[in-house]
C-alpha cells in the first residue's frame, strides 16, 4: 500500500465526509471508500448520491440530480 492510500467515510445521503464513529451509529447511511495510490491509475466512478452505490453511465444521465461523479 502506497503511503497516501487510505480509507475515508462518507455519508451517502450528503456525500460529506463523516468520522468512524457516525459510522458505526448510522451503517445503513455512510459509506467507506479507499481512496490514494498511483494517480496514474486515476478513474471515474458514479454513484447514487443517495444509498453511495456504484452506478452505470446511463443512471447518471437518466438521474442527474441524484447521482455524482468521483475521480478514485
Amino acid at each position: 500500500m502506497a503511503g497516501n492510500e487510505h480509507d475515508v467515510n462518507r455519508s451517502a445521503e450528503s456525500g460529506q465526509f463523516v468520522e468512524d464513529s457516525t459510522v458505526e451509529r448510522e451503517p445503513s447511511t455512510t459509506t467507506t471508500e479507499h481512496v490514494g495510490g498511483d494517480k496514474s491509475e486515476d478513474r471515474e466512478v458514479n454513484r447514487s448520491a443517495s444509498t453511495g452505490k456504484f452506478v452505470k453511465e446511463a443512471t447518471v444521465e437518466r438521474h442527474p440530480d441524484t447521482t455524482e461523479t468521483q475521480q478514485v
